[in-house]
């Protein structure tokens, strides 16, 4: 299934498509050689954006949830994926921990667990789930909308190590993205692999950091197929102090938003786009599709309703926001059954291992798709992303535009492992 594209500008994206295809060879040498150099982050997903005229990730979650949504075609090669990256950090591993976010309410959550604790299960592994959360006291089975049922168990912290009551892992796996801080019962583990690494986690992480890597790797890649960065790249900028709740901070918001606007404007005028510019602000730190706006005139910012204020004032675990990203917007030309989609690519090591559409039938193109009310709608991502075809005429082929998805997909990624080498804490250093 290729979802249609709502555009007249197929022109660019259908050249784009071609001029990646014609030059994969180059391209899977160039990923080889940078993972020669760089380690990929263990698993993530990225958030694609299709406009027709530009391709490019909006954002890179370190910490995916969502796998129930992978199709059961996509399960070998995620399997084979979860092997080669155990293999590659602890070839002897027999048990693997899996710790959770703490708000398990959601079914939808817990079956994206369950389909992750699958997925190391055939990949060889013990794999059991703690959780951190205070309130889990006891062994505590959740059953699942659609059968089956997950067993939450509390964390137990010895001296040196992490575990359960009576399971003893050498990896523990994070699927908690540590967005309200680090919690005591996870520093200073030493003896265990710890994936990924704390700093992973959005009490560290800043997705400016990520954006400013992921620029970089665009311009290199731009240079490798000879096309201009900008068409795979969102352009941003950033306010270190804004409070939306007094106001304070709004002249850098001010600002930086009007300055971007106008390098977008320029761009479609240089690209002959008819379409207004937007940008999108978002927290600096955190996910969850929380503290996002979208701004398509400067003057909006003067007039924020009180519930957009209180929207921008806190993170999904009631942080307070002060920091914003301010994002170039990209249209999103996709439909599934009429409604606008993202693509949403998961990785793992550094295989493209499926995906999904995100749908959002009461959103505009210029809007966050993640949100209530949004479905998914399976991608036949599983072998169509490593098999393009060429000849195929662009634009027509299911695998040749996954295959395009995948690659700015790896993209993000690779700006990912980028970022964790620059915010490493204990990195060592060489002068």
């Amino acid at each position: 299934m290729v979802p249609h594209l709502i555009t007249a500008l197929t022109g660019p994206i259908n050249e784009l498509e071609q001029r990646v295809l014609d030059s994969m060879p180059a391209i899977e040498r160039w990923f080889r050689l940078e993972w020669m150099e760089h380690t990929p982050p263990f698993y993530c997903s990225v958030d694609i954006r299709n406009a027709g005229f530009k391709l490019a990730p909006v954002d890179t979650n370190l910490y995916p949830g969502g796998w129930n949504n992978l199709t059961p075609e996509m399960l070998p090669l995620a399997v084979q994926s979860a092997m080669a990256a155990i293999e590659k950090i602890c070839p002897e591993a027999k048990n693997l921990l899996v710790i959770p976010e703490n708000n398990t309410h959601s079914t939808f959550y817990l079956s994206s667990l369950a389909q992750l604790q699958r997925i190391f299960h055939m990949a060889g592994l013990n794999v059991r789930i703690g959780s951190i959360d205070p309130d889990i006291k006891e062994p505590t089975s959740i059953k699942l909308p659609g059968g089956g049922a997950v067993l939450l168990e509390p964390v137990v912290r010895t001296k040196r190590r992490l575990g359960l009551k009576d399971f003893d892992p050498c990896t523990i796996l994070l699927n908690n993205d540590l967005s309200s801080g680090i919690p005591g019962i996870l520093e200073d583990i030493h003896e265990q692999y710890l994936l990924p690494p704390l700093h992973a986690g959005w009490s560290v992480r800043r997705k400016s950091n990520h954006f400013k890597s992921y620029e970089e790797v665009s311009k290199r890649f731009g240079k490798l197929l000879g096309i201009d960065p900008w068409l795979i790249n969102p352009m941003f900028n950033m306010c270190g102090e804004v409070n939306f709740a007094d106001s304070s901070g709004m002249e850098c918001l001010t600002t930086n938003v009007d300055a971007l606007l106008t390098k977008i404007r320029k761009k479609y005028k240089e690209y002959g786009i008819n379409e207004k510019p937007f940008v999108v602000v978002k927290a600096d730190n955190g996910t969850s599709g929380m503290g996002i706006m979208t701004v398509r005139d400067v003057k909006d910012l003067d007039q924020l309703s009180l519930k957009t204020r209180n929207k921008m004032d806190v993170n999904k675990d009631g942080q307070p926001i002060h920091q914003v990203i301010i994002q170039e917007g990209v249209l999103t030309n996709e439909r599934v059954n009429d409604a606008v989609a993202e693509p949403v690519v998961y990785m793992m090591d550094r295989y493209v291992v499926g995906g999904f559409y995100r749908v959002h039938a009461d959103r505009g193109v210029d809007e966050n798709l993640n949100a209530p009310g949004s479905s998914f709608a399976p991608l036949a991502f599983a072998e169509s992303t490593r098999l393009p075809q060429p000849g195929e005429t662009p634009g027509a082929s299911a695998p040749n535009r996954f295959y395009m998805y995948g690659v700015i997909g790896r993209l993000a990624m690779l700006a990912a492992s980028y970022e964790l080498e620059a915010t490493d804490p204990d990195a060592e250093t060489y002068d």
